[in-house]
């Protein structure tokens, strides 16, 4: 009886101790993830600020052009491919009349011919800061938010840098076929635009993609993740702007998201995270990741948020303005201060 004791005891201290060991562990990697992923430099703030009367005048323009988007062109992807080549038309003509020199960059899928839209305004140095967003919807979706929003904030960054001289070259880009069934592969059109990009050797020091942009909310819960362990680090309130890289561009986002508080703007929240977490690569940056370049997502996190995500609903009026405003705003200084690296 002895010796069944003793044997008993013995199990039950070494499946303690591995108990323990486990607890250990995974204490620390969520304090690694913190340490080096989550803690962002900078003051965050509580409360948005007031719009200022540049600021309505830009709500105004970043309306307008999601208004067109998702509203009057609607759908747009290869199933709806005229919406496609309408949505590609409007950008263009934006960069246009805001005395850029648009180009076409053209790849075939499907037998048809798809667009990315770029205008460049060259700097005085060969280093260049592309600010992306994707132009079409998923299937079944006017994508107002997902992804007009981006577009809308891309064209209006673009206008305010347009007569401009910068230090680094400013290349603003619009995506084809981010949506499935091309998300992720070699046919995203920002896939194939990146590996372009690198065949050149075009010296891309950050890529900021712009994604979903226009949903906040003050309701209690309104904010999910797609780790239960997150919650632990982040608000459950979707009132903030989400700053989101993988750890190679750690140095670019902690960068980003300082220069961002200190506008005083709207709530942010950050994270340089291993890629393969549900969210971290879910938009144009994970192309340019593939092919070698820092990137870092803006996003409201949609999926985690925004009620009407991939779906009908996902249109102009569901949009929160000033807030949205107030991300374009703070990030239109962002890029004046990147210009001083």
């Amino acid at each position: 009886m002895a010796s069944f004791k003793s044997r008993d005891s013995g199990m039950f201290r070494r499946l303690l101790l591995s108990s323990v060991r486990i607890t250990v562990a995974v204490v620390a990697v969520f304090f690694l993830l913190w340490w080096f992923g989550m803690k962002m430099p900078g003051r965050n703030i509580s409360n948005a600020a007031p719009l200022s009367p540049a600021e309505v005048e830009l709500r105004a323009e970043l309306m307008a052009d999601v208004q067109t988007l998702g509203g009057q062109i609607g759908e747009r992807n290869m199933a709806r491919y005229p919406q496609l080549n309408a949505a590609a038309d409007f950008i263009e003509n934006s960069f246009s009349r805001a005395g850029l020199q648009p180009r076409r960059d053209t790849y075939e899928l499907r037998g048809r011919a798809c667009h990315n839209i770029e205008a460049e305004i060259r700097g005085s140095r060969p280093e260049i800061l592309l600010i992306g967003a994707h132009y079409d919807s998923v299937f079944g979706s006017p994508g107002a938010n997902d992804n007009g929003s981006g577009v809308a904030a891309m064209l209006a960054l673009a206008r305010r840098f347009a007569r401009k001289t910068p230090v680094h070259t400013l290349r603003f880009v619009a995506f084809a076929n981010e949506e499935p069934p091309y998300f992720q592969t070699s046919q995203m059109g920002s896939f194939v635009y990146a590996g372009r990009c690198k065949a050149r050797g075009d010296q891309i020091f950050a890529m900021i993609s712009l994604e979903t942009i226009g949903c906040f909310s003050d309701a209690p819960r309104s904010q999910t993740y797609p780790l239960p362990g997150l919650r632990a680090f982040y608000p459950t309130v979707g009132d903030f702007i989400g700053f989101v890289g993988n750890v190679r561009s750690r140095a670019l986002l902690r960068r980003v998201i300082a220069l961002f508080r200190q506008q005083i703007k709207v709530p942010s929240e950050g994270a340089a995270l291993p890629s393969f977490i549900p969210g971290v690569a879910w938009s144009d940056q994970w192309s340019f990741w593939e092919h070698g370049y820092r990137g870092i997502m803006i996003t409201d996190t949609a999926p985690f948020r925004y009620p009407h995500y991939h779906r009908a609903t996902d249109t102009p009026d569901k949009l929160d303005y000033d807030r949205f405003t107030l991300v374009v705003s703070g990030m239109e200084k962002v890029i004046e201060e990147l210009q001083k690296l």
